[in-house]
């Protein structure tokens, strides 16, 4: 190992914790997605919210966005202030749609802190198609494949 490397790694202490978890612009919603059989999937951790009131779901031309607002609650007990470290605010997530995503489409549940969107998929219709020339005689002209 070279004395450069040696050095680099002596000025930080092993033990400060690392903050990888973070996400880079602050908290953010964490999701997974996968292809089903016929829908594209879409599961975000989000405990602790009303789902009625705090989870906001919307489909934009290509992407799926949903949105939460949690509201602090100053509560106290006996006439003390209760300590919280929970996260109040708001949070956004925009997921582009996968190709053949139905935004008419979409169902969204939630259960036991995970909100679950589903997204029908069906077969991808290219956004460009070459169009046949009419010749004289009504007849399309022959079009090469490539």
């Amino acid at each position: 190992m070279s004395s450069v490397t040696l050095r680099t790694r002596g000025l930080f202490p092993t033990e400060w914790p690392t903050f990888a978890w973070l996400p880079l612009g602050g908290p953010s919603i964490r999701i997974e997605e996968f292809l089903d059989t016929q829908d594209y999937v879409v599961r975000a951790e989000l405990p602790g919210v009303d789902p009625k009131n705090d989870i906001h779901v919307t489909v934009t031309d290509g992407g799926l966005v949903i949105k939460v607002e949690r509201k602090e609650e100053h509560r106290t007990e006996d006439g003390k202030v209760v300590h919280s470290e929970f996260h109040y605010g708001s949070l956004f997530r925009h997921i582009p749609l996968p190709g053949g995503a139905r935004g008419d489409k979409v169902t969204a549940t939630y259960e036991a802190g995970i909100l679950e969107v589903r997204v029908a998929v069906g077969e991808v219709v290219p956004k460009t198609r070459e169009i046949p020339v009419i010749v004289g005689n009504g007849k399309p002209a022959a079009i090469k494949k490539s």
